[in-house]
């Protein structure tokens, strides 16, 4: 298994100490279903990331660049009963990024959300036994 970890490095006056900001962010490039990527992050005290804002899906789009497959899981589950998306964390899908029309509707149930990891690095929905790559949150707290 590959993990790939993006820093983002500044560029600075040299009178100043050059400063790396290190994005909260793992890509595992092994393809899994959403269930078996999601175990294995709970079995690190991680979970699949939840992208709660743009600044997030900017980080998510940097990474998935280096995915080997064609999207990445996300932390994105359709709950049938609810007729509605939410994170692992519980919290509801208030940012959104949806390929237009794919997130909209009913017609999800045993879908979990993935982003592409080519072209608009949109959000699809899609069934949870397709094998992907995937991206955790270093630690398990909400980037918000």
């Amino acid at each position: 298994m590959c993990e790939i970890w993006f820093d983002a490095a500044g560029a600075c006056p040299s009178f100043l100490p050059l400063i790396s900001i290190s994005v909260p962010l793992i890509l595992v490039q092994e393809n899994m279903t959403w269930n078996e990527a999601q175990s294995y992050c709970r079995e690190n005290n991680v979970d699949l990331v939840s992208v709660y804002s743009e600044e997030i899906q900017n980080w998510v789009e940097r990474m998935v660049r280096s995915a080997t497959s064609s999207h990445v899981w996300l932390g994105l589950r359709f709950s049938c009963r609810l007729k509605l998306w939410f994170w692992v964390t519980g919290s509801v899908a208030c940012y959104q990024n949806w390929v237009p029309g794919n997130g909209s509707g009913a017609g999800h149930c045993g879908n979990t959300g993935a982003v592409q990891s080519g072209g608009g690095h949109q959000w699809v929905s899609l069934p949870e036994t397709q094998k992907l790559n995937f991206i955790w949150n270093k630690d398990r707290i909400n980037i918000l």
